[in-house]
């Protein structure tokens, strides 16, 4: 991974050259991760910023707050760590001002994720510098996934398969949500223990499944976000599970959904399900290399037209190292597929107040269409209990 992540920084170097770009200050953690391969777990909402600053040419510099610094420089390949303390004059701001230079004609950062602390200060005492924006660079590098990559995502993706699996298992009339909520942690988190050794970098990646489950059911499933409670599963209840905030390995990240219904389902419900099911597996069928992101979601809406429904969901987006990456499967957004994308691919329909159909997958496109990385039966799921 490290190898790997310093072979991704030489590339980035490249272009910033032929753009004449003289340096990037990276302060997202997905970036920070995709380039010198460590993440923190503490950072930004704690008021410390970690930043890799990146030259045209040379090498790398990581900032980092001075009690993470032992385990950053144990995660990483970047050599020049440079540390900083929460009071008197070996500030961050002041670590980074001396990696700046006095007289920078231009500040490269990812501008649309730039935290404020940062901003702020660069605005204070850099006013006059020009401030650039160098995400879309990296985003559009971070867009074609490399075989390890894939390799990690597939691994990513039988870990969210446990959870469905033990989210399906958990199913039954009188159980509260919040008890399937704890049963997908345990399975995931135990499934991630199996890919992982005790040795090198690996030692530091925790194979623990985190965040709060999106999960809703009843009425309520047509919320789409709501957080798992302590209400209890009813007869015919929907149940909808969404692992996008929680299916992840490595810091790479997955689209995963399911819908159940517990012990029988409505002709109303099963009719939004399949509707549901039907625009994803029209999208599925689109992908290919050669085809625009919209087409994709053309795909899937005509179902939804066909079908008497109208959605204001995006089709899917791009997933690797953060949440949302370019490009999006939407209307208008014209980025031409290329083997090696991976997206995640869903279908949704909400009924407000009454019930929801949705599901989704994550894929690999390929030179012939695409392959999943998640496995979970693609149909009505309907419990015996």
């Amino acid at each position: 991974m490290l190898a790997e992540a310093q072979s991704r920084t030489a590339v980035l170097q490249s272009q910033m050259q032929k753009q004449n770009i003289p340096f990037g200050v990276f302060t997202d953690e997905s970036s920070i991760a995709y380039l010198a391969g460590f993440w923190g777990y503490l950072g930004i909402e704690f008021g410390r910023p970690t930043m890799l600053v990146v030259p045209a040419v040379g090498s790398p510099t990581v900032i980092t707050p001075l009690m993470e610094s032992e385990m950053v420089d144990a995660m990483t390949w970047v050599e020049d760590i440079r540390v900083w303390e929460d009071f008197g004059s070996n500030s961050w701001q002041a670590a980074l001002a001396k990696v700046l230079g006095p007289n920078p004609e231009s500040i490269w950062l990812e501008l649309p994720t730039v935290p404020a602390i940062v901003r702020n200060y660069l605005d204070q005492d850099f006013g006059s510098v020009p401030l650039c924006d160098i995400a879309p660079i990296l985003g559009q590098q971070r867009t074609i996934k490399s075989a390890l990559e894939i390799e990690v995502m597939s691994q990513a993706g039988s870990i969210a398969g446990a959870m469905m699996q033990a989210a399906h298992e958990s199913l039954a009339e009188g159980v509260p949500e919040y008890e399937s909520a704890l049963a997908v942690i345990s399975a995931g988190t135990k499934k991630a223990a199996g890919f992982l050794t005790d040795t090198g970098w690996e030692r530091f990646v925790s194979p623990m499944i985190h965040n709060l489950q999106i999960l809703q059911s009843g009425r309520d499933t047509s919320m789409v976000h709501r957080r798992a409670s302590v209400r209890t599963y009813q007869r015919a209840d929907p149940v909808y599970f969404c692992f996008c905030n929680m299916a992840q390995f490595k810091q790479y990240k997955l689209g995963f959904d399911r819908m159940f219904h517990i012990g029988e389902v409505t002709d109303q419900a099963a009719e939004v399900q399949m509707a549901a099911i039907e625009a994803q597996q029209a999208a599925i069928a689109a992908i290919k290399p050669g085809v625009s992101a919209e087409q994709v979601a053309a795909a899937a809406n005509a179902v939804y037209q066909k079908r008497g429904y109208e959605t204001g969901y995006r089709t899917g987006r791009s997933i690797g190292v953060a949440y949302l990456e370019a490009p999006e499967l939407k209307h208008g957004d014209t980025t031409i597929l290329q083997a090696g994308m991976t997206f995640a691919v869903d279908g949704g329909i909400s009924i407000d107040g009454v019930t929801a159909g949705r599901i989704g997958d994550s894929i690999v496109v390929t030179e012939s269409g695409c392959d999943y990385l998640t496995q979970y039966p693609r149909q009505l799921l309907v419990t015996n209990r």
